[in-house]
């Protein structure tokens, strides 16, 4: 048997960039994977970040000790698919305890092929990454030869310059009828969408055409929209030249726009601002955010490792009319939200983080009827 290759059919091995190795059991298919490093700080709602498109490209470490309590559903699911590259926790759960289950985390990874690590320090790693920042890690449950791992961990791309966004974009338009009466319609640009960000909107009477990323704006204006949503995404907005683009067209056209997460910094480069990515990113349900409007502070759910660079403490003049910092992180001061107004009317918003609350609290849903308050407002105008 050959140096590094496996002894017990339990052990696995992580190795970060920086050559730190944890060493641990197996968690989820055997195998090997490799990607950015990041870690999430919800307690709960562990099959919804995993089913993030947001989350692509990326190894997440789950801060929670105790994962897999509620097993896995047919219902919570955020997209088609498991989206992460590869999972950490310290002590899965033995057995689900919940109704909703239909089988165990452990199952489910498997079945997707997920390769994961269980049965390490997790607070370490987490505390590892905060000082040194998100780095390439992989993870083997093939091999414990941890130094040929950090010679394939370095030799992966990095996420600073990754194009991501079609790699998760459907492939073709799809609707989400209103419930109940129409009130009006809705193209939503697809960089990466969650499912219940559609439902959100379809719940308050709102048809929402969902077009993929590549989509050109005689796509996006031959539904002839109310309005235009930017989603969530995964990899460098830096990168995201088209989805500006259509942005900039909406705007231009007077619509009334939305954008969440990547979405929000598309239309911040849109809008003239340069983007950069954070030491290590924020990633959880319990991120605390001020609305600078309504001076209220609501507890969000983030997913993002990078930002954009916009001044808060005054308006900025743009071709489009005032942009002005609505939202800021109340750890960190990073810009979580934007406004576009113009006449003395917002035309454009955005926020950073995830107000469909998948998974997440419910504080930033009021979002969704701001944005209805716009649609509608405009209609009437017409």
């Amino acid at each position: 048997m050959s140096s590094g290759e496996r002894t017990d059919p339990t052990a696995a091995i992580l190795v970060l960039e920086d050559g730190r190795v944890f060493r641990g059991r197996a968690f989820g298919a055997i195998g090997e994977t490799l990607g950015e490093g990041v870690f999430s700080t919800g307690m709960s709602g562990y099959q919804e970040t995993l089913t993030d498109p947001s989350y692509y490209g990326q190894v997440v470490v789950a801060t929670a000790p105790h994962i897999g309590n509620t097993g896995w559903n047919d219902e919570d699911d955020e997209s088609g698919r498991i989206w992460a590259a590869g999972y950490v926790v310290r002590d899965p759960a033995r057995r689900p305890s919940n109704w909703r289950a239909n089988r165990t985390l452990d199952d489910e990874l498997v079945a997707q092929a997920i390769v994961g690590i269980s049965h390490i320090d997790t607070r370490a790693l987490t505390r590892h990454l905060r000082d040194r920042g998100a780095m390439r890690v992989g993870i083997s449950s093939v091999s414990t030869d941890a130094d040929a791992l950090l010679t394939r961990v370095r030799q992966h791309p990095l996420m600073e310059g990754a194009d991501l966004v079609t790699h998760v974009t459907c492939q073709a338009p799809y609707v989400v009828p209103a419930r109940g009466p129409r009130r009006a319609t809705v193209a939503a640009i697809d960089l990466g969408i969650k499912a219940n960000t559609p439902r959100e909107l379809a719940e308050r009477g709102i048809e929402v055409h969902v077009l993929p990323a590549s989509s050109t704006a005689e796509d996006l204006f031959a539904i002839k929209p109310d309005g235009v949503f930017f989603s969530n995404g995964p990899g460098d907005p830096a990168t995201a030249d088209h989805a500006v683009e259509l942005a900039v067209a909406a705007i231009t056209q007077n619509l009334p726009v939305f954008g969440i997460c990547f979405g929000h910094q598309v239309i911040g480069r849109a809008l003239g601002f340069p983007t950069y990515k954070l030491k290590y990113g924020h990633r959880g349900i319990n991120q605390p955010v001020l609305d600078r409007r309504s001076n209220r502070i609501d507890i969000t759910s983030h997913n993002h490792g990078f930002a954009i660079d916009a001044p808060t403490d005054r308006q900025t003049p743009t071709q489009f009319g005032i942009v002005e910092v609505s939202h800021v992180c109340l750890n960190d001061d990073v810009v979580e939200g934007l406004e576009l107004s113009r006449d003395g009317r917002v035309v454009a918003f955005t926020v950073q983080y995830h107000p469909e609350a998948a998974a997440g609290p419910h504080d930033a849903e009021y979002l969704f009827d701001r944005f209805i308050a716009m649609l509608t407002t405009t209609e009437r105008a017409r």
